[in-house]
């Protein structure tokens, strides 16, 4: 028996797909992924319309999708994140539908106890045999960890594996398994792994990124919880990936091991692990190429499912035992609230991904961001979209100074007693606007909503008006 077909049309037909259905794709090739347009071309020429695209992330590379929108092959769409070149256009009344946004712990969660069903999985395979068996972490278009798509393949009516390197029956070092998968397609390329890095997953050289990052480790070492068995994750932002350069320095010098990192992961991280700051990595998305060598190389490094990573419905999860995450955002509000789907205008540029799923489970959530971007104030009034509450937040990096939640009292206590520069956020809010003005009200369509934000829980927790 094989369940090889000869192309993604005829994958199309075999699976069944009608007019109304959802469709699923991972994203763990990011900007470089071939698969979703190929399916959606494919789509279009068949005349099938009026679909839900179900998808752990948009990127910038999945920009004809637009076109998809406008025709009506997609009217609906569900995910964790949606780039600006997408956003913009559905800020501006391309989609027929509210966006829903989930967060990554979310979405499984969702797929998984039935809330968001799924027709058709189409799953991008860098190695797959012809029964399904396939993995990430070899084949010339190796990603690493597939960890946003098993919930797909477990959960989907119908699983279509696409792979650009189709191996010999069986594929024994797979990821997800053949059980869970109806049909396999090789076609001659299914990304570019160059594509996986990205502008904001590179070590940054600019003086004020390497300040917020020296606070915010400094922060960490002076919060209590940097000890033996420190659990830690960063996000990918510029900021955030240099806090892991100078943690690193830290834990070295006071001699701390750390339990494991966690999250979608770089090779800063992998020199964490090597250099000896972690006893493991747990990694449900690999950031760059160095991650992905790690990822097939070193046992101690391994991948997991998105469930796993975060899931508020999962019997436990990596997340739930944080002890610090550092994370970015576009804006922060005087309550601590955080916005990373929109810009300063209210144009979609980003999503909550992990975001809401980590600051919620962590001991202390850090925010390092510059106080200013464009001659745009980071802290404002009220963000434009709560992706992160701020009972979530516990503290604010920028190069001026760290702001403290002020429900945190011991936690401001042992940062003064450490000798960092603390200010009030409203301080900072002050600052930002003597530099660059007060910035003017945004106008947004009240009458149309592009999107719905929802909570790890599946709640509504804000909603993106249209521009």
């Amino acid at each position: 028996m094989s369940k090889l077909l000869k192309s993604i049309g005829e994958a199309i037909e075999a699976s069944g797909l009608k007019d109304g259905m959802c469709i699923s794709f991972h994203h763990h090739l990011r900007s470089g992924d071939y698969v979703l347009n190929l399916v959606m071309d494919e789509i279009a020429r068949m005349g099938i319309k009026n679909l839900t695209i179900n998808a752990s992330s948009i990127h910038d590379g999945h920009a004809p999708l637009i076109g998809h929108m406008r025709s009506g092959v997609v009217t609906g769409l569900e995910t964790n994140y949606i780039g600006p070149v997408v956003g913009r256009a559905i800020s501006e009344g391309v989609l027929q539908k509210p966006v829903i946004f989930r967060t990554h712990g979310g979405r499984p969660s969702d797929i998984e106890r039935g809330v968001s069903k799924i027709d058709v999985a189409f799953i991008a395979a860098p190695t797959s045999d012809p029964m399904g068996n396939c993995t990430g972490i070899v084949g010339k278009s190796a990603c690493g960890s597939l960890g946003y798509a098993f919930a797909d393949a477990e959960h989907a009516d119908q699983v279509v594996v696409i792979t650009d390197n189709l191996v010999e029956y069986p594929l024994t070092a797979f990821s997800i398994a053949e059980n869970f998968v109806d049909y396999v397609v090789c076609v001659e390329a299914i990304g570019n792994p160059q594509g996986i890095v990205s502008g904001t997953t590179r070590m940054p050289k600019d003086p004020i990124a390497l300040k917020i990052a020296d606070y915010a480790a400094r922060a960490i070492a002076a919060s209590g919880l940097l000890r033996d068995g420190f659990f830690f994750q960063t996000g990918a932002g510029g900021a955030s990936l240099a806090v892991a350069g100078y943690l690193k320095e830290i834990m070295l010098e006071k001699h701390v091991r750390g339990s494991y990192a966690l999250g979608g992961i770089t090779g800063y991280m992998v020199d964490m692990l090597e250099a000896g700051c972690f006893q493991a990595i747990q990694d449900v998305q690999c950031f760059d190429l160095r991650a992905v060598e790690s990822l097939r190389s070193n046992p101690r490094h391994r991948e997991i499912t998105a469930s796993h990573y975060a899931s508020p419905t999962a019997k436990s999860s990596a997340a739930s035992s944080l002890d610090v995450v550092v994370l970015g955002a576009t804006q922060i509000d005087l309550d601590f609230n955080v916005n990373v789907h929109t810009d300063s205008l209210g144009y979609i540029i980003g999503g909550s991904g992990g975001h809401t799923d980590v600051a919620e489970c962590a001991r202390m959530t850090v925010i390092a961001a510059p106080l200013s971007r464009g001659r745009m104030s980071l802290v404002v009034d009220r963000v434009l979209c709560k992706s992160t509450p701020g009972s979530s937040v516990d503290l604010l990096v920028t190069q001026y100074g760290i702001a403290v939640n002020p429900t945190r009292p011991k936690l401001r206590e042992a940062l003064g007693e450490a000798g960092l520069p603390l200010k009030e956020i409203g301080e900072l809010k002050a600052l930002a606007e003597g530099l660059n003005g007060i910035p003017m009200a945004v106008e947004r369509r009240r009458d149309r909503v592009a999107a719905k934000v929802l909570n790890r829980d599946g709640s509504l927790l804000d909603v993106i008006y249209g521009v």
